[in-house]
């Protein structure tokens, strides 16, 4: 469970790594990817008989697909190879494992060739990999269109060919892969956006490069390993002041639910006491389904709070801004969801004041309300998350996670990290609510605001898909429903810490809000 974390590297940072290794690397990378290639696909077709077939492309990508195609026919496996590029024009490496191939008795059909009558047993994309900058047309676009038509496993080398490796965005034309073999190390692109449902199941093949060692890695893929720490059991000398006090402020006319769910989520994550600041005047005195919760008006909650959320159900109009001007002037853990977000962006001096704050503030937009904070629209920042998260955080200097599909959290000194747990089951009304509990609820039990964030973004997707594994989901899953289920899983993780007190991975510096 805490195995060692895994870095991201942008293609920049890929670029650096390889460009510092390639003149002495022995043997060389692309002999290293190309056999690493072959070895997973092995794996994943052992029972499935029939013709292999790879499409490579007119660079290195390519150039990986000639030396996967000798190893797997030197193996025995029946491989085709199309290549349309010319020979002559291949990059130096690239050249070479053309020329090896054929030297090792392979030959090449410079199109696409009919399915044999029982399928392929794999079809593997070597087409562009991470050096594409520009949608894919013509007759590439062409055999990608038929790549993703065949039935059985396809996969593809580094990332697919048409998806940016940065920001996960299909650039036109994209293999959709059911595996895709990616070397040295993560990209963000797999992990984020669209990336994953092009990628399907990722495989990291470090081809005996230790890329931290020569780069060391600004982005890490988000695991328990990261607030390990931070997994400590509770001594049964105890009482619930030890264990903080949450506030929830939020909850105008007809949004009373969205407070109402943060606060079970904080107070089911094991906080001492949740008091819930209600706008709406007509607002209930009391939670029925869980009377564990302290119903405050708005502007009654208690002076002296260990971490406060703002943003739950708050609404723009009325007294929201001057409430929420006050938050920030509170020297406590805060973090801001919703329309604190927006309010935020919209006003200058809401702005300056967040910025200036000193106590840990986190930040919890999804992409329509990043592109308020920022003055621009939700395509821009979906064409790139991992940029538009690390702008939110620089601009407001707090910890930020851009919610939506491989969330992304950011920290102000430039450190990110991409979560990878929930499902397509999480779009639905109450989820970001039932998040801002979770967060304010460690904060408030004294973690590090960076650990809390972090482990409250992983915990509720983890949660979801424990309950997506139940039967419960993916389609229809409630918010309501996370909030047991996380409970379940953090426990879980507590057993787990002290089952196994190594710690796998070195810890990731974290920052100083």
């Amino acid at each position: 469970m805490f195995s060692p974390l895994r870095p991201i590297y942008s293609v920049a940072g890929i670029r650096e790594i390889e460009n510092t290794l390639i003149p002495s690397a022995r043997p060389p990378l692309m002999e290293r990817a190309g056999r690493a290639a072959a070895q997973d696909a092995v794996r994943l077709i052992m029972d499935r008989p029939g013709p292999i077939l790879i499409a490579c492309g007119p660079g290195n990508n390519g150039g990986d697909g000639f030396v996967m195609a000798r190893q797997l026919a030197q193996a025995g496996r029946e491989v085709v190879v199309a290549f349309t590029g010319a020979a002559d024009r291949l990059p130096a490496e690239a050249a070479k494992a053309h020329a090896d191939y054929f030297a090792a008795g392979g030959t090449i059909v410079s199109d696409l060739p009919a399915a044999p009558a029982h399928g392929w047993a794999l079809v593997v994309d070597a087409l562009f990999g991470i050096g594409l900058g520009r949608p894919i047309e013509g007759r590439y676009a062409s055999w990608i269109q038929t790549l993703n038509a065949q039935p059985g496993p396809r996969m593809a080398l580094d990332v697919p060919s048409g998806l940016d490796a940065d920001t996960g965005q299909p650039l036109g034309a994209t293999f959709r892969a059911t595996h895709t073999t990616t070397f040295i190390a993560l990209k963000p692109g797999l992990l984020t956006n669209d990336g994953p449902d092009y990628c399907g199941e990722i495989s990291v093949q470090r081809i005996d490069i230790d890329a931290p060692a020569w780069l060391p890695a600004r982005g890490h893929a988000v695991a328990p390993s990261l607030f390990r720490d931070q997994l400590q059991p509770r001594p049964r000398n105890t009482h619930k002041g030890i264990y903080g006090d949450a506030g929830i402020l939020g909850g105008n006319a007809g949004m009373v639910g969205a407070a109402l769910l943060a606060g079970r989520a904080a107070l089911w994550l094991g906080t001492g006491r949740v008091y819930v600041g209600l706008l709406d005047g007509k607002g209930p005195a009391v939670d029925f389904a869980h009377p564990e919760l302290m119903l405050r008006r708005a502007h009654a909650l208690p002076e002296r709070l260990s971490a406060l959320a703002v943003g739950p159900g708050l609404g723009t109009e009325g007294t929201s801004a001057s409430l929420l001007s006050t938050a920030l002037e509170r020297n406590i853990p805060l973090l801001l969801d919703a329309d604190a977000l927006n309010l935020s962006g919209a006003d200058p001096t809401l702005k300056r004041t967040l910025a200036a704050r000193i106590a840990p503030t986190v930040l919890t937009p999804h992409p329509a309300e990043a592109a308020r904070m920022l003055g621009t629209d939700t395509a821009s920042v979906q064409a790139d998350r991992l940029h538009a998260a690390l702008e939110i955080a620089a601009q407001y200097k707090a910890l930020v996670v851009l919610k939506g599909c491989g969330s992304i959290v950011a920290a102000p000194d430039g450190r990110w990290f991409i979560n990878g747990t929930g499902h397509p089951g999480m779009a639905s009304a109450g989820m970001g609510d039932v998040l801002t509990g979770l967060i304010v609820g460690l904060l408030a039990q004294g973690w590090p605001a960076e650990s809390a964030l972090i482990a409250g973004v992983h915990l509720h997707g983890a949660a979801a898909d424990r309950l997506a594994r139940e039967g419960i989901g993916p389609i229809g899953l409630t918010a309501s429903e996370t909030i047991d289920a996380a409970r379940g899983v953090f426990n879980g993780w507590l057993i787990e810490s002290q089952r196994d007190p190594r710690l796998a991975g070195a810890p990731v510096p974290r920052a100083g809000r």
